[in-house]
């Protein structure tokens, strides 16, 4: 009896181990056909806020000012482009000095055109098959017309607001960066899987505007990333959850920072402040990519 039961532990240690090493080579398999990602950032201008009081409910920053980095994306997947945001107006480019709005509040500036950023990865307008936008603030809009023959991304109460009658007469400019945007795919105002794997996904975050948004990429060799939208405009406001006195919904973009910290958590993603200069410093630029 002995015998039998030392025979059978033997079979079983063996078929244990070879279960282990099915199982190793399954996740082996799996990680080898997650698909390829590459994301290209580019600079879509600089925003220098004259006026950095405007970024927080209370008088924290009266009197300073900061300047701002102004990213667009492009992300290359197996089925599809994708470009996140679209940067300053290009009718800043050529510009012999940067522009400062009526009010004083922002001087921007941008150096170079859509087309020729995207001719430095061997690309085309029409090579875009999606295009979204965290939101439809004008230093996340400025090109965004050009790629008309894209499908655009849009929560459906992000385009409900910005293409109200109320925003096309007080926000004609705003307006009229998207009208040519015709090729409409609304989402229902929660996340959604742009390319069906989870490697791309938009995260509804609303507050800032009503659709705001932000891209949660999960790319093989540098991980889980997070791409801010205006979620936070730099460091201290995320790390103290301020909030600008022109968002939307107070209490919408509290809730949305809990959540938007919590899913960063939990899925160890690196968060990218679209606005930091910082942050923008860390990413490889065109014509080199994270992958």
């Amino acid at each position: 009896m002995k015998k039998v039961i030392a025979v059978l532990f033997i079979i079983g240690a063996f078929a244990c181990k070879d279960a282990k090493k099915e199982t190793a080579e399954a996740e082996t398999v799996t990680e080898e056909a997650k698909p390829e990602v590459k994301l290209y950032a580019f600079s879509g201008g600089t925003v220098n806020a004259n006026k950095l009081e405007l970024f927080s409910q209370d008088t924290t920053y009266t009197g300073q000012s900061k300047e701002f980095a102004d990213a667009f994306y492009v992300i290359v997947h197996p089925k599809g482009t994708l470009m996140w945001d679209a940067g300053l107006p290009e009718s800043l480019v050529g510009m012999d000095a940067p522009y400062t709005s009526p009010d004083g509040a922002f001087t921007v500036s941008r150096k170079d055109s859509l087309a020729n950023q995207l001719a430095s990865i061997g690309m085309k307008l029409e090579d875009i098959d999606f295009i979204g936008l965290s939101h439809t603030h004008f230093d996340h809009i400025g090109h965004a017309n050009q790629l008309a023959g894209s499908t655009w991304l849009v929560q459906e109460k992000e385009y409900d607001f910005v293409t109200s009658e109320e925003n096309q007469k007080s926000n004609p400019d705003i307006y009229n960066s998207i009208k040519d945007l015709n090729n409409i795919q609304k989402i229902a105002n929660t996340d959604y899987d742009v390319f069906g794997d989870g490697t791309v996904v938009m995260k509804y975050m609303p507050g800032h505007t009503p659709g705001h948004q932000v891209l949660y990429v999960d790319l093989a060799e540098h991980g889980p990333m997070l791409l801010s939208g205006d979620m936070y405009h730099f460091y201290e406001n995320r790390e103290y959850r301020r909030v600008p006195i022109f968002n939307f919904d107070v209490a919408q973009t509290k809730a949305s920072m809990a959540a938007f910290e919590e899913f960063a958590e939990a899925n160890g993603a690196k968060v990218y402040l679209q606005h930091s200069k910082e942050d923008f410093e860390k990413l490889p630029k065109a014509p080199n990519y994270l992958k």
